[in-house]
């Protein structure tokens, strides 16, 4: 049965039922709304964006995390355009930016600043951040994450992976530069980490091969992780058009296909 906890007011739009009409509303503002029960409040949605040094790494044009803040902001748009609530939470080990979910159009300008706000620098802590959504998500949000998966811990993914058990709907957009999918170095190179003060001095020709594997192996594993916890998974490649990559989410969020 419907709950009779009222939570808000929408505006009235065409195949709302007009028994939920508030006609005192319509009395003080000459504009008709509607009453919105507990189980019909809006959706609430957090774009979690992994700020960490890592995906700052670009060599097509846009760095992994100016695609994520694009995407992240094309859905806060697309949510808060029909009348859903978006927030944005912005993650590193030692530094998190919380914007908490809201619904209202003035909103979107605070989501993006915030995304624009934060540069890509220190280490991923993705187990800290799945922690903290634990501790304060709304009761069943969207969480969408946008990261790389470049994290030292052990078990970061499964812990975000361990929302859904608290009734979370989840979906992973998992950023790949094509650098890191071709692996196209020849001469002796010295890689420096994004994220600490490591340094590796190689001959990739002599270790192009076994990269390759296990960055397939690293990819293959991520997604196979996803499914099985069923969670929709989208790769998304930096130099790929990013209408294609909401196109594909939307059809997954729609049951049209897998990424």
């Amino acid at each position: 049965g419907q709950s009779v906890e009222f939570a808000e007011h929408k505006e009235y739009a065409p195949g709302d039922e007009l028994k939920h009409l508030d006609w005192k509303a319509y009395g003080k503002f000459d504009r008709y709304y509607v009453k919105r029960f507990e189980h019909e409040t809006n959706l609430r949605c957090t774009l979690v964006v992994d700020g960490s040094g890592s995906m700052g790494f670009g060599t097509a044009g846009l760095t992994k995390l100016e695609v994520a803040r694009v995407l992240a902001a094309t859905l806060g748009h697309l949510l808060l355009r029909q009348q859903d609530s978006a927030g944005v939470t912005i993650a590193t080990k030692a530094h998190v930016v919380e914007v908490p979910p809201r619904s209202s159009a003035s909103h979107l300008q605070v989501l993006f600043e915030a995304l624009e706000a934060n540069d890509a620098k220190g280490e991923t802590d993705l187990a800290r951040t799945a922690d903290l959504l634990a501790e304060k998500l709304p009761r069943r949000s969207l969480v969408c994450v946008f990261s790389d998966f470049l994290d030292d811990g052990p078990d970061g993914l499964k812990r975000l992976l361990a929302l859904r058990a608290r009734k979370h709907d989840l979906a992973i957009f998992h950023l790949v530069d094509p650098a890191e999918l071709t692996f196209p170095y020849d001469d002796p190179t010295l890689f420096l980490s994004m994220e600490d003060d490591r340094s590796l001095e190689v001959n990739p020709r002599e270790i192009k091969e076994s990269y390759l594997e296990e960055f397939t192996r690293f990819l293959d594993e991520t997604k196979a992780t996803c499914t099985a916890a069923d969670v929709d998974y989208v790769r998304v490649r930096t130099d790929e058009p990013l209408d294609k990559v909401l196109v594909k989410f939307l059809s997954l969020r729609t049951g049209g296909g897998a990424a």
